[in-house]
This record gives structure tokens, C-alpha cells and sequence, in this order.
């Protein structure tokens, strides 16, 4: 098993729950919800990197608790939305609105750990806080660093949002999905890997999310407060 991985998710996890902490009555219910997608994402975004490499997930079930092929990242993020979209059908816009921040947190939280994968470097660079891999190697871009520290001034900044408590339901979620797809846009001519062909998804992302932001915060309705409904 790929360890640094592993310590990557538990770190993501633990922001998620330390950011749920202050939602109160409704944390234990919005962990079980969060808890229960991100599950669901890694194990289908593990299934879709296992037959993207050729692997017969029903032949070879045990490997998809080996992650050493990898994680399909676009794979696990549509796998834990819809699995909190249908845990959440009933009260769907309050409850991805009370989730945005943590979420953000977490995403975070995944980034920076890059520290234990050793995968925070990008391209070369002059800038003086260019990070080498190797003494007297050619310093890089900590990019995964920059797009942790990004993710969590969003998250504090969706956070604030919601303590405010005027917004529509639903904006919230948006504002993220938006802060999401920039950073990862903004990062990617970074990325060691730059050329993959993702600046054009993320770029469909952000304006897919800007769309809903739109849609969310100007609807033709009253106003509704950004609060997870009670059951």
C-alpha cells in the first residue's frame, strides 16, 4: 500500500472533522454524511484508476484496497458528490452549503500531504522559496503547498460566509466548487505533469461552477438562509 497516500487521506479527514466541529448538533450527522461520501469516492475513484490501467476489478477484488495504481481524482470527486447528493436528497442545498467549508478543508488537508507522498514539487523556478528535492538539484515550485494554502483562505473564507448566514441556499456550495476549479486551474501550468490536457476540465469546471453560482445567487425566489434544515 502506498502509505504517504493513506497519510494524505487520514490528514484530509482529520481537517474535515476538526472543520464540522463548530456545526453543533448537526456535526455527527453531517461527519456520517461526509465520512460516508468520501468512501464512496475513493473506492470509485480507485475502481475507474484499476480499469483505466487494465486491471479486472471482479478478477482481482483485493486490489482495490492496494492503492499503489492510484486514485482517478475526477472519478472519487464525482463518486462523493452523488453519494452526498443522494444521502442529502431530502434537505440537498442546506446540507452541501453547511458541508462547502469542511470540505474545502479537507481538500486542504489532502494537498499538504504532499509532505508525506514527496509530491509537493512542480516546475523549476528562481523565486528564493524554490524548494530542491535533491542538494544542488534545480529548485521547484512547491506547488501542492500553494494550492493547500489557497484551498484553506477559501475555506476560512466560505466559512465566514456561512457564520454570516444571509446567503442563498446553495451559494455557498458554489462559491467552493468555483474556488476549487481556479485554484486547480492556477496551479496546473505549475505542475511537473503540466500538459496532461486538465487545464481545459478545470477550465469547463470553473465555468460549469460560475454557471451554478449564478443560477444559486440570483434565482427569481425569496430569500433563503444558508442553514442545514432540521429533521
Amino acid at each position: 500500500m502506498e502509505f504517504g497516500l493513506l497519510a494524505a487521506a487520514v490528514l484530509a479527514l482529520g481537517a474535515l472533522r476538526l472543520a464540522l466541529l463548530p456545526e453543533g448538533a448537526d456535526a455527527g450527522r453531517l461527519w456520517d454524511l461526509a465520512l460516508t461520501a468520501t468512501i464512496a469516492g475513493l473506492a470509485t475513484g480507485r475502481l475507474a484508476a484499476m480499469v483505466a490501467s487494465g486491471v479486472n476489478p471482479l478478477t482481482h477484488p483485493l486490489d482495490v484496497l492496494v492503492v499503489r495504481g492510484g486514485v482517478s481524482t475526477a472519478a472519487a470527486t464525482f463518486g462523493a458528490l452523488a453519494m452526498a447528493a443522494w444521502r442529502s436528497r431530502d434537505d440537498l442545498w442546506a446540507t452541501l452549503d453547511a458541508l462547502a467549508a469542511p470540505a474545502l478543508y479537507a481538500l486542504a488537508g489532502w494537498h499538504a500531504g504532499c509532505v508525506f507522498t514527496g509530491s509537493c514539487l512542480g516546475t523549476a523556478t528562481d523565486l528564493p522559496w524554490g524548494v530542491a528535492a535533491t542538494a544542488g538539484s534545480v529548485p521547484r515550485h512547491p506547488t501542492e503547498a500553494y494550492a493547500a494554502v489557497l484551498l484553506l483562505v477559501a475555506a476560512t473564507a466560505v466559512w465566514l460566509l456561512r457564520r454570516n448566514g444571509r446567503t442563498r441556499a446553495g451559494v455557498l456550495v458554489s462559491a467552493a466548487a468555483v474556488a476549487v476549479a481556479a485554484i486547480r486551474l492556477a496551479t496546473e501550468p505549475l505542475r511537473a505533469s503540466f500538459g496532461s490536457g486538465r487545464t481545459t476540465s478545470y477550465a469547463i469546471g470553473l465555468a460549469l461552477s460560475v454557471g451554478l453560482l449564478a443560477w444559486r445567487r440570483w434565482r427569481p425566489d425569496g430569500y433563503e438562509g444558508g442553514r442545514l434544515l432540521p429533521r
